[in-house]
């Protein structure tokens, strides 16, 4: 919700790469838990902290550009 509100007032480049890197955080770490929960393929836990870090560095893109528009 945060990086939406965002977005409708800053135009940057660092807001897209946050929520570009939000979706591909929610796609690998919720997406991979899912279906190592439903399937048991013990592999897919290797994906899971790759979404992790791609939720971090999202969240810092955002903090960065908002500081910078502030």
């Amino acid at each position: 919700m945060v990086l939406g509100l965002l977005a409708g007032k800053i135009s940057s480049p660092l807001i897209n790469w946050s929520g570009w890197l939000m979706l591909i955080g929610i796609i690998l770490f919720s997406g991979s838990l899912f279906v190592l929960s439903v399937t048991q393929i013990k592999v897919l836990g290797a994906i899971t902290p790759l979404g992790g870090v791609s939720f971090l560095i999202a969240w810092v893109l955002m903090i960065i550009a908002a500081y910078k528009y502030l």
